[in-house]
């Protein structure tokens, strides 16, 4: 399978860094380029792309715009945002794109957007044009590896493997890094689903714990247990005891 790719983006040397990465991926073909939205419009209109690697502050129709105007049309390709800004992950959710990745870009990030839009193309080969299917969209657990949290007013990326516990207090949901708590907006549930399959466990009502990050499993009441986790602060995050039972079998205790 090969996969046909536009670049868009205002910036001739970042259309060129692009193309020369994705020229070392096999199976991308580069079969056009845009400096700006309008112009890949009319460039979707008349070729039928996989993907689209899409600037999002541009001149005119940005690229969040162009996303939405091709949500209807029937050749719609799949989304990859490729930006300097982490402000516009939010909104790139709402869009349904893929993933979304950081200036300068990252050769393993890269690869691993290509990699979720292959498994998209293969688990929808039955269906001749991509925009007939239902894309995924970045709220999936198997789309995008980075949560949006809420810090002073900026929305930052925190990368799964970051995450220590999270936990709900006073109807707010809150993540935990080694040093540093956040707020998101999602739901315990949205992020337990998210996460689903990738280390992480939910504990208790409140709390969901990464697995990776659990120092010492302590005995507590009535058959309940006392994780201690790895941040700065050795924190206590509680097991129920229902959900126990759960974690002895996935530990093998």
């Amino acid at each position: 399978m090969t996969l046909k790719a536009l670049i868009v983006d205002d910036e001739y040397p970042a259309r060129k860094e692009l193309r020369h990465m994705l020229e070392q991926i096999e199976g991308i073909e580069v079969l056009g380029e845009a400096a700006d939205a309008r112009e890949a419009k009319k460039l979707v209109s008349a070729v039928d792309y996989a993907v689209i690697f899409l600037d999002i502050n541009m001149p005119g129709m940005s690229g969040l715009e162009l996303s939405q105007a091709l949500q209807g049309e029937e050749r719609a390709p799949y989304i990859i945002f490729v930006t300097a800004f982490e402000e516009h992950a939010v909104q790139a959710f709402e869009v349904n794109a893929v993933d979304y990745l950081l200036k300068p870009i990252d050769k393993k990030r890269l690869q691993q957007a290509l990699d979720k839009v292959f498994l998209l193309m293969e688990g929808n080969q039955a269906v001749a044009r991509p925009g007939l299917r239902k894309q995924k969209s970045l709220l999936e657990p198997s789309i995008i590896d980075r949560i949006p949290v809420d810090k002073e007013g900026k929305t930052l990326l925190i990368p799964q493997e970051d995450i220590v516990y999270i936990f709900t207090q006073k109807n707010n949901v809150y993540i935990r890094s080694y040093q540093n708590t956040y707020c998101t907006r999602f739901t315990l549930k949205d992020l337990e689903e998210r996460l689903k399959g990738k280390n992480f466990f939910r504990t208790h009502r409140c709390y969901i714990v990464n697995l990776t990050k659990v120092n010492e499993i302590i005995p507590f009441f009535n058959g309940t247990y006392t994780l201690i986790v790895d941040d700065c602060k050795r924190s206590e995050v509680p097991v129920s005891r229902n959900q126990a039972r759960k974690l002895k079998t996935i530990l093998g205790l």
